[in-house]
């Protein structure tokens, strides 16, 4: 399966409550949701249905788990939740048990077991194996090189400080641009690629 990430990023690489003013305020973040001036239904939008349209699979951090198991299924009867909601889901966690994964087709992967696990899954058969948020997650599997596919969704601001993907452990890891397009909000969705992979 292809690792593909997709990203709301601010212009200074945050990812951090792209969504609302509650779903991640650690570090007295106090920016939260602030991508919606930005969303351009069109790019944004489409780049989404695209992603979701190619994923067979996807994986989240606990956190970002939570916020989605909280919102999408009661959106049910909107093609675009039931895509989210029928996919089978995996969940990176130390604290969440099996009793807790109340949204369907969720599978726990152990913290502990988690880059092993997500080997076996980039190694098996099939479509896209798509992440959004889960900054944690994400920083470390750019770090291991499981990485398939970037697409970032840059929004035209600053927000000064807050989480990021990007490891900083000092290492260069080329990338090929492979598509572009701009909304008309100034919303920016650039996708890229490993540059030593087809």
């Amino acid at each position: 399966m292809r690792i593909v990430i997709s990203e709301f990023i601010s212009l200074d690489g945050v990812v951090q409550a792209p969504g609302g003013p509650e779903e991640d305020t650690d570090g007295g973040f106090a920016h939260g949701g602030w991508s919606h001036p930005f969303f351009d239904p069109e790019v944004v939008g489409g780049a989404f249905t695209d992603a979701l349209g190619k994923a067979e699979a996807l994986l989240f951090g606990r956190r970002t788990w939570q916020t989605m198991a909280a919102a999408w299924p009661e959106r049910a009867g909107d093609p675009f939740a039931d895509q989210m909601n029928s996919l089978p889901k995996y969940v990176v966690t130390g604290t969440l048990a099996d009793s807790d994964l109340t949204w369907d087709n969720t599978t726990r992967i152990p913290g502990s077991e988690a880059l092993a696990r997500i080997r076996s899954l980039h190694e098996a058969p099939g479509g896209d194996l798509l992440i959004m948020g889960s900054p944690t997650l994400v920083r470390a599997l750019l770090a291991e090189g499981l990485v398939d596919e970037l697409r970032l969704i840059i929004m035209p601001v600053l927000l000064g400080g807050g989480k990021t993907i990007f490891p900083e452990d000092g290492g260069q890891r080329p990338l090929k641009l492979v598509s572009t397009v701009i909304g008309s909000t100034g919303v920016h969705v650039a996708t890229y690629q490993p540059a030593d992979r087809a």
